[in-house]
């Protein structure tokens, strides 16, 4: 009897053994430490240590160490490095555009069964554009924080100054390059016509239009105009800038500085980004999602707001959402699974929201005070809101960031450098072809 018994708690004690070895590697600890790798300029990572604070606040007991990567390509080399290691963040923020090429290698860990067994997360509270975005073969595997949309930010002030009407919903293409052009300025407040600054001896002050060469200002443009950027939104082999109404909008966009000269050069970006710039009282109007809202907010010496994109045929905008990804190598699942259901909840939306960072994927809270309370500009929030409906996402293949990269250099030299329209469709389709080969899909 005594042999037994003495086996009988010799087996006892190494399942208890066996199950607290386990709950570091399934996630059993709720109040281990999770590592949450994000970056940002200051005012958001700002943003994320407010969120990071009311946790841990009402939850002593859990600890979540922020870590912070100096831009987006430092934070996926961090995170797919750490990967490699066998040590790789809990948690990490990404956009939807850069997680499939993590999502690919199944270094995700799927959250379904955790979201149907959770009393506070409910899909059906939540934008299913974002929510869609995150979606790899069927299975959810990141949870959205935001919904925004590309919109125009405009300073106010210089606005009302120069007698120039504000934008409004429904102004077109031509509304904005007009708008632009009668905002471009000298030292002395006279305005500059066309590319006649290039030749003067002082360039503008001012300029009317700050916009990024990128494939992601441009897919908006070419999806109002009738276009598409790819062959196949869900399966894409090949970009399609070469047909007609893609080919007018990228026209249109480099004309910004080679025929009218509303944009800044690629010497003056390089000496003050845009956002500086806009920051700066120096330019009149940014293209920009809600991420440049936490920086804009420390402006004091006028009054900005935000505008709707400008239309071609019909109004349509593009998404632009990051979500909480959890690694399946993280070392504490279930406390980090605790923050990230924290995070996106109403609770923790109402936070982050509150800062300026996000427009909420959570539908209640993007209606609420917290997101579209008068204390704080822009005064025009709800136009983020109202884009929602006509977003629509970017193909999300594995290879998308290489591709984004790719045409980035070849878009800033069509747009700086004044290189020729059909040399630049010919190159963007030549070096991005092998990328989409290669390239796996979310569906």
């Amino acid at each position: 009897m005594k042999l037994r018994r003495l086996t009988a708690l010799l087996l006892i004690a190494l399942l208890i053994a066996a199950g607290g070895c386990a709950g570091g590697g399934d996630g059993g600890d709720t109040a281990g430490r999770v590592r949450l790798l994000v970056f940002g300029a200051p005012e958001e990572l700002d943003a994320y240590r407010t969120l990071v604070g009311a946790y841990t606040g009402a939850h002593p007991d859990r600890q979540v160490q922020l870590v912070e990567a100096s831009d987006r390509k430092d934070l996926v080399a961090r995170l797919a490095t750490s990967i490699a290691g066998g040590e790789p963040p809990e948690l990490f923020l990404m956009n939807y555009r850069f997680y499939g090429q993590f999502a690919v290698k199944d270094v995700l860990e799927p959250l379904d069964e955790r979201i149907a067994a959770s009393g506070t997360i409910d899909p059906a509270d939540y934008y299913p554009v974002a929510m869609d975005a995150f979606t790899w073969r069927g299975r959810q595997l990141c949870l959205p924080q935001n919904v925004s949309s590309l919109a125009v930010y405009y300073n106010r002030t210089l606005f009302e100054k120069h007698g120039v009407p504000l934008p409004q919903p429904g102004w077109t293409w031509n509304d904005l390059l007009t708008t632009a052009t009668a905002l471009t300025r000298d030292a002395q407040g006279g305005v500059i016509r066309g590319t006649e600054s290039e030749g003067a001896a002082q360039r503008p002050a001012v300029h009317g239009l700050g916009i990024e060469p990128s494939i992601i200002r441009l897919a908006p443009f070419v999806w109002s105009n009738g276009g598409d950027i790819v062959d196949d939104p869900a399966r894409p082999t090949r970009l399609t800038l070469d047909h007609p109404a893609a080919r007018e909008a990228l026209k249109n966009l480099v004309d910004l500085r080679l025929a009218y000269g509303v944009v800044p050069t690629d010497e003056e970006v390089e000496a003050e980004d845009d956002e500086s710039r806009f920051a700066n009282g120096r330019l009149a109007m940014l293209l920009s999602s809600r991420r440049s809202t936490t920086t804009f907010r420390s402006i004091t010496g006028f009054e900005w707001d935000v505008a709707p994109l400008p239309v071609y045929r019909r109004p349509i905008g593009i998404l632009h959402s990051d979500a909480y990804c959890m690694t399946r190598g993280g070392e504490n699942k279930e406390a980090a699974w605790k923050f990230l259901e924290y995070a996106v909840s109403a609770e923790g939306q109402r936070i982050i929201a509150a800062t300026g960072r996000t427009v909420p994927s959570h539908i209640e809270v993007s209606n609420s005070p917290a997101f579209l309370g008068p204390a704080q500009p822009p005064r025009s929030a709800r136009v983020f809101l109202d884009a929602i409906p006509a977003v629509r996402a970017l193909p999300t293949i594995s290879t998308w960031p290489e591709i984004e990269d790719v045409t980035s250099g070849i878009l800033e030299n069509a747009l700086y450098r004044g290189d020729r329209l059909d040399d630049v469709i010919r190159q963007l389709d030549e070096q991005t072809r092998p990328l989409f080969a290669r390239g796996e899909h979310p569906r």
